[in-house]
């Protein structure tokens, strides 16, 4: 907790905005997911809906018959009932460990990116497939995880141009950050893994695979394990082992 945050600002009529810090942290990424948790738990009938950015906890609510004033009040008073930027992730997360093939043709950029990280490719894969990161929000396509921290030396920048596009299951890296892409997509991010996950799934019964909160790691597997994968997973799980968090 700083002098400037958290605090509350409204977004128009659609809601209340909860921020927690100006940039990534660890701790502002834990309070605005441990908020959100409380906010829900309060079950505020004028309340509709919450989600979180990297930083943030948005509150979406009716504005036009409840006051703005009154709402902040409360989300002030849960605010002041506890050290969000220390407080326990909720219950019910997930930790998957999603089988990833490094480098080769599959994902081409492992070596550019292990440069501008300082250190060597084999380095790289011991690096990633050994680091364990959490959900940090979730955005930009459906069920598209943001995830970290990465080690400092891993803050490297996006491309100056874009790839043209990266399969869904990427796996993709910048600013210590993970992606595991859900759609074909272009990018400036770099593409130096490929799983056989899918993180949107419109016809299973929780379509969104992943929450806020869940942690992921990416375990290297060989290029014919991943092919095995491939054609033997129907899940969408992509080979991945899931357990419960506490």
């Amino acid at each position: 907790m700083t002098a400037d945050y958290p605090r509350i600002r409204r977004v128009g009529l659609a809601g209340l905005l909860v921020q927690f810090g100006e940039g990534m942290s660890e701790p502002a990424n834990r309070a605005a997911i441990a908020f959100r948790a409380a906010v829900e738990a309060q079950h505020w009938p004028e309340v509709w809906e919450t989600s979180t950015s990297l930083v943030s906890t948005f509150v979406s609510a009716d504005l036009i018959s409840s006051a703005p004033n009154a709402l902040s009040e409360k989300l002030q008073g849960l605010l002041e009932q506890s050290d969000w930027y220390a407080a326990p992730l909720p219950a019910g997360r997930t930790l998957w460990e999603i089988p990833t093939l490094y480098g080769t043709d599959a994902a081409p950029q492992l070596e550019e990116a292990a440069t501008a990280a300082g250190v060597t490719p084999e380095q790289a894969i011991h690096e990633l497939s050994s680091a364990r990161v959490r959900v940090l929000t979730i955005g930009f396509a459906p069920g598209q995880p943001y995830t970290g921290e990465l080690p400092p030396h891993w803050d490297i920048p996006r491309q100056q141009t874009l790839t043209r596009s990266v399969p869904s299951g990427a796996l993709v890296v910048a600013i210590r950050q993970l992606i595991v892409f859900t759609n074909a997509s272009p990018t400036g991010w770099r593409h130096i893994g490929q799983t056989a996950f899918r993180t949107f799934r419109p016809t299973g019964v929780e379509p969104i695979a992943l929450t806020p909160g869940d942690e992921l790691s990416f375990p290297s597997v060989s290029q014919a394990e991943y092919e095995k994968i491939c054609k033997s997973d129907q899940s969408g799980d992509g080979g991945a082992q899931r357990s419960a968090l506490p």
